[in-house]
């Protein structure tokens, strides 16, 4: 394989000599610039593989040359080098396009596992090749988009807010950009942070040494640790509680964590992606959720659409998802006949393609002769919100409210690892009123 070559750019001789030797001992070999016109005219006749560029130059900002580099050179990564704490140069860069950033003075630990991580996605970008991977299914112009903004940013280090309702897909977004990114063969680590007790989630995402409590038996190592050199996907962000958020706040900032009992900070390498059905900037606005966090981690947002939004796409994910029950069943792959079809293509789905997975597992119990009619289907039709407006007295309001509960009810149950206790008290109702209502739905 040649010898990768990147591009330094720093008006400071003594940082760039510092950047120069530490790639050299990587076995890279580097060309240098003291500012955005040489830059420009070193990307003109050379091909590079990496650049690292500091925010303030001479003749010019680190984000007019990202801006540069992602219209003529968008396979090149590029990181930034930053002021000591001035994250929002580093958010602005990241949006830019930047891969990642890097803070004086420079760690040069963490410098090197940027740049491993910068040469990985390079190498990608040249082998790239189709996988026979997890997909976000979907023709409609909707997916198509979809799909294109991930393979993005994948490419990018940056914090990815994963916004859309209940049963969207978001996991499985998270899981293709770490997929489709240089952190492949690094550990994806997804975590329902609204699934954890309060007591303990300083534990479980940092960490503790033996003896820093009562019942900490031995050393344990947390979810950041266990990430690193991967992806931690932050489900339901939204359920973090305040002080938690200050905690995970530092820990992005400073790409270090320190164990619960621990009196030295820990270094860490990880991309962080989260994710939450809720509305963020609302919760912001009414003082639930830290501006601070709300701004360091929705650095770009990707928001994916509901079923409503793209029912074209209803026949193909019923295909999918009945090959992939029927194999996992054993069972022959049932039909579907034609009034089923147009039941599910006029059903109003609150719970998404995760709604749309469970009436189909429950129809294929349900259905004789291997054939899925609309009585198996046990639904009451809704129109979409639209004609729901225009013809109110021709819809019945019950049907409706069942199917939004009974939404709500699996959310909780899939949010509390199916602890009935937990969901009922995330509900705030009792254990009893749980168990009629799973029993009234046709849940339990």
């Amino acid at each position: 394989m040649n010898t990768p070559l990147a591009l330094v750019i720093d008006d400071e001789s003594d940082i760039r000599e510092l950047l120069e030797m530490t790639l050299a001992r990587m076995d890279i070999d580097t060309c240098a610039a003291a500012g955005i016109a040489q830059a420009r005219k070193l990307l003109q006749e050379k091909r590079f593989d990496l650049c690292l560029t500091d925010m303030k130059l001479p003749d010019g900002s680190g984000i007019e040359l990202v801006e540069h580099i992602q219209q003529h050179h968008p396979d090149l990564p590029t990181a930034v080098i930053t002021a000591h704490g001035n994250v929002e140069s580093a958010v602005q860069a990241l949006k830019a396009g930047a891969f990642d950033f890097v803070s004086k003075p420079v760690d040069l630990h963490m410098l090197r596992k940027l740049v491993t991580t910068a040469l990985r996605l390079s190498r990608q970008h040249k082998t790239q090749a189709a996988t026979g991977g997890p997909q976000l299914l979907g023709n409609s112009p909707a997916m198509e988009g979809t799909r294109a903004r991930i393979a993005k940013l994948a490419r990018s280090q940056a914090p990815v807010f994963i916004s859309g309702e209940s049963g969207t897909g978001k996991e499985l977004a998270a899981r293709l950009i770490h997929d489709q990114g240089p952190r492949r063969d690094g550990p994806f680590i997804p975590v329902n942070c609204g699934a954890i007790a309060g007591e303990l989630m300083e534990s479980e995402f940092f960490g503790h040494k033996k003896g820093s409590f009562t019942g900490a038996v031995s050393n344990k190592e947390g979810l950041f640790q266990a990430a690193d050199g991967g992806t931690l996907f932050l489900d339901e962000v939204a359920d973090l509680p305040l002080h938690m958020q200050v905690k995970l706040l530092r820990a992005i900032q400073e790409k270090a964590v320190r164990p619960v009992g621990e009196q030295q900070e820990r270094p860490v390498d990880v991309r962080i992606l989260s994710a939450s059905h809720k509305d963020l900037a609302a919760l912001v606005k009414e003082g639930s959720f830290r501006q601070d966090l709300f701004y360091r981690i929705n650095v770009i947002e990707l928001h994916l659409p509901s079923l409503r939004e793209r029912r074209d796409d209803i026949p193909l994910l019923i295909e999918h998802i009945l090959e992939r029950l029927a194999l996992q069943s054993g069972m022959e792959k049932p039909g579907l006949a034609p009034e089923a079809l147009d039941t599910l293509q006029n059903y109003f789905f609150p719970g998404n393609v995760r709604e749309l997975e469970n009436i189909l597992e429950r129809a294929m119990t349900l259905c004789e002769n291997n054939l899925i009619h609309s009585a198996d289907l046990q639904l009451h039709p809704v129109a979409d919100a639209e004609e729901e407006e225009a013809t109110p007295a021709e819809i019945s309001l019950e049907p409706y409210l069942g199917n939004v509960e009974k939404a709500t009810i699996v959310k909780a149950l899939e949010q509390t690892r199916y602890n009935k206790t937990a969901a009922a008290k995330r509900l705030g109702i009792t254990f009893g009123a749980l168990r009629y209502r799973m029993k009234k739905l046709g849940l339990d």
